[in-house]
C-alpha cells in the first residue's frame, strides 16, 4: 500500500487564518471552534481513506460529519466533503485530516471513533458511537 502524506489545510481554505511556523494554521475562522479527538477520532486507516477521497472527489478539503433524522433507527450518520467550515462548527484534526462537526451533531457524536476497513465483506467506514443505544445491522443509523 502506498504511503499517504498527511493532508495540510491550505491557508486560503480558512478565511482569517494565519500561518504559523511548521506549516500549521493559527487562528480559526470567525465562529469556528477548535475541538479535540474526545469529540470524534479517526483511526489511521480511516484518515488515510478520507485523505484519498478528498483528493479524488475534489469537493473540499474538510470532512463534514453530521447526524440527521432518518434511517431504520431514527438517526443517520452523514459524511461529505466541504470547502470551508461554517460558523458554529467545531474543527477537529484527527487521523491526519480536518473534520468539521456542527454543534447539534456534536451532542450525538461525542466520543465516536471512525474506522475504515477494505475487507470484501463488511468493509467500509464503521462508526463506533458510545452514545448509541441501538444501531441497525448496516451501521448507518442508530438511536439514543
Amino acid at each position: 500500500m502506498a504511503e499517504l502524506s498527511i493532508l495540510s489545510v491550505p491557508q486560503a481554505a480558512l478565511p482569517g487564518a494565519m500561518a504559523v511556523p511548521g506549516g500549521g494554521v493559527g487562528d480559526l475562522p470567525e465562529g469556528v471552534r477548535a475541538g479535540s479527538e474526545a469529540l470524534v477520532k479517526l483511526t489511521h486507516e480511516a484518515g488515510a481513506k478520507v485523505a484519498t477521497l478528498i483528493t479524488r472527489e475534489n469537493q473540499g478539503e474538510f470532512l463534514r460529519l453530521a447526524i440527521t433524522g432518518g434511517g431504520c433507527n431514527g438517526l443517520s450518520y452523514k459524511m461529505k466533503f466541504v470547502p470551508v467550515p461554517k460558523r458554529g462548527d467545531i474543527l477537529v484534526r484527527t487521523g491526519g485530516v480536518p473534520v468539521v462537526v456542527d454543534s447539534k451533531s456534536a451532542l450525538y457524536l461525542k466520543g465516536t471513533h471512525l474506522d475504515y476497513s477494505n475487507a470484501m465483506v463488511a468493509g467500509g467506514f464503521k462508526f463506533s458511537n458510545p452514545n448509541a443505544k441501538a444501531s441497525c445491522s448496516c451501521g448507518e443509523s442508530f438511536s439514543v
